[in-house]
């Protein structure tokens, strides 16, 4: 009998068992390789959880050769002994395991389908309206995710704007609080920086003022070496335009920026990454507290000591009252908020990679927050000076010498990064960059200091994951689990930021299909996912629940559906929650 014979009356044979459910151990066998799919199996003595692959290899390297052998097994268990009878055998367990991979294959075609379409139906509806819009600028049709701010139509010069009081200073930069000048406030709460030819500019004592008074903020650059011209102090301090919307910069101003590390190209707006609605330069400013504060960074035309250009880059943006290292100084967050807070910045990495940045510096003093309706923290991922963005998404920076920049921070640079050595065919991958350096903030998060910071702190180039230190006892399981797959240091084994938020996800809203994970996983899995859809789009945006961080993650989620990066997140909190060896490292 021929091998294609054989095969095919194993089919048949197969198929006919298969329809009328003749082999009621079938289903246990094959609830026992469905769940083999959504389990990460140890290997080795470090009992790492096994790389995932594509279902279409899984199925033909597992189901069939492992279920055509059990069930050969079983056949002979039952009495199937003999030469002929062993043929049958034989034939029948590859026919069935061919049968039910077809029938796997269809079912996951369905669900594939399933997936597709609820990301394009919350794709669609999550398209986030530029902070500001002008009448050549592009403005989305749908509008799902509130604007931060009104949109407005000019604001492209300094003298557009009221000054307030400093709010903030970095490394390169000072920010101040701001309004529109077209909706003044009282001469005793602020004053206009205007700056006319010939005169020089100054400033009058302001008092604090609430947001609501000042809803922008400036961010001023100091600028060193990047001459006067609008042209050059773009393309120098290109980076920093890269969350720049899409009328961020005036039309005759508008530049053409080329190299590594910015590009004005529209980074597609998100609730959790900043939002630069415009960009533009002029001559430095005498504003309130620059003598005392920055004096070495302004011209010499206001300071003869000083050593800044005459005039600078500023960027307008949203005003938010705390960044997260000044929430946390005083403020814990509970549990559902630990979770929510470490599932804002792995969304906000998520978006970023999808859109090829890196962000390179993330860290708290990096993230801005405000409190939604609910009274959860709503985060937001600022300071986008250290990033590389990239085209072409890859991520890759080729790393040729020690002057090549890897980005901000050292002590949160990620293992592959600050551990790379520069040559002629080096390069950087920071795919997942971002993902650990989330894994360290979280830290601080869940009320510990950051394991990387400090003199006594781990180094993140040289640490072994059984020196991270113990997380709190009231911290979630499942926030504990990521936390500590983010910061593994070999990145083939870290799960990207779009994994590690579906684990959260599932975490939070889907205990019930977790709890089931059975020979019907996969439906239960689509089920559950339709089923929150409707429960999305139902509750919309009426009311304030619509504006809640709650809200806005779901979109996000049902917004970026992919079945197998679902099935990984799955596999991933099984593992975590069977087998605790699975996490850690030796």
């Amino acid at each position: 009998m021929s091998l294609r014979h054989a095969v095919s009356r194993g089919l048949e044979w197969g198929r006919s068992l298969l329809q009328p459910g003749l082999l009621k151990s079938g289903g246990r066998l094959v609830a026992k390789f469905r769940a083999e799919r959504f389990r990460v199996a140890p290997r080795g003595p470090s009992a790492q959880p096994r790389a995932f692959l594509p279902s279409r290899y899984r199925y033909y390297r597992t189901s069939l050769r492992g279920l055509a052998a059990q069930l050969q097994s079983a056949a002979f268990r039952r009495g199937f002994g003999g030469g002929a009878a062993r043929n049958r055998a034989v034939f029948l367990a590859f026919g069935l395991g061919v049968g039910l991979i077809e029938q796997q294959l269809e079912e996951d075609r369905k669900s594939d389908a399933a997936c597709q379409e609820i990301q394009a139906r919350f794709d669609s509806l999550n398209q986030f309206k530029p902070l500001c819009s002008s009448t050549t600028g592009a403005v989305f049709k749908r509008k799902r995710f509130p604007a931060p701010l009104r949109p407005f139509t000019s604001g492209y010069k300094l003298e557009d704007y009221v000054i307030g009081n400093q709010i903030g200073k970095g490394s390169n930069a000072a920010v101040y609080e701001a309004a529109a000048s077209f909706a003044p406030l009282k001469e005793s709460e602020a004053s206009v920086v205007e700056l006319k030819d010939g005169e020089e500019p100054s400033a009058r004592p302001l008092t604090c003022c609430s947001l609501r008074n000042f809803p922008l903020a400036i961010k001023m650059m100091w600028n060193f070496g990047a001459g006067s011209s609008s042209e050059a102090i773009l393309k120098s301090m290109s980076q920093e335009l890269v969350p720049a919307g899409p009328s961020a910069l005036n039309v005759q101003d508008q530049v053409v920026l080329d190299g590594h590390f910015g590009a004005v190209r529209g980074l597609a707006a998100h609730p959790n990454v900043i939002s630069v609605c415009r960009v533009f330069t002029a001559r430095v400013p005498l504003l309130p507290g620059a003598l005392e504060e920055y004096p070495d960074m302004l011209p010499a035309r206001l300071n003869p000591a000083g050593l800044g250009n005459d005039r600078t880059l500023f960027l307008v943006m949203k005003n938010y009252p705390l960044t997260l290292r000044r929430f946390l100084a005083g403020s814990r967050p509970n549990r559902r908020q630990q979770a929510l807070m470490v599932l804002q910045l792995l969304e906000a990495v998520d978006h970023l990679c999808r859109q090829g940045v890196a962000h390179r510096d993330l860290k708290s003093d990096n993230v801005l927050l405000e409190l939604d309706p609910a009274g959860d923290p709503r985060l937001v991922v600022s300071d986008f000076g250290c990033c590389l963005s990239q085209s072409d998404c890859s991520l890759q920076l080729p790393f040729s010498s020690m002057w090549v920049s890897r980005g901000g921070n050292a002590s949160l640079m990620a293992p592959e990064v600050i551990g790379a050595v520069p040559g002629a065919s080096v390069v950087i991958d920071y795919s997942k960059a971002d993902a650990w350096a989330v894994g360290a903030v979280a830290f601080e998060i869940c009320g510990r200091p950051n394991p990387f910071y400090g003199g006594a702190g781990l180094e993140s180039g040289r640490y072994q994951e059984t020196q991270l230190p113990a997380l709190p006892s009231d911290v979630p399981a499942d926030v504990q689990l990521v936390i500590r797959l983010l910061l593994r240091r070999n990145p083939e084994k870290r799960p990207s930021a779009r994994v590690a938020a579906n684990m959260l996800h599932l975490s939070l809203w889907g205990r019930t299909v977790l709890a089931h994970q059975d020979g019907a996983g996969t439906r239960r899995l689509v089920d559950w996912l339709l089923c929150q859809s409707a429960l999305v789009l139902l509750k919309g945006r009426r009311g304030p629940r619509g504006n809640t961080v709650e809200a806005e993650l779901q979109r996000c989620f049902l917004a970026h559906l992919e079945l197998e990066e679902l099935r990984t997140a799955v596999g991933f909190l099984l593992c975590g929650r069977g087998r605790p060896a699975c996490v850690s490292s030796a």
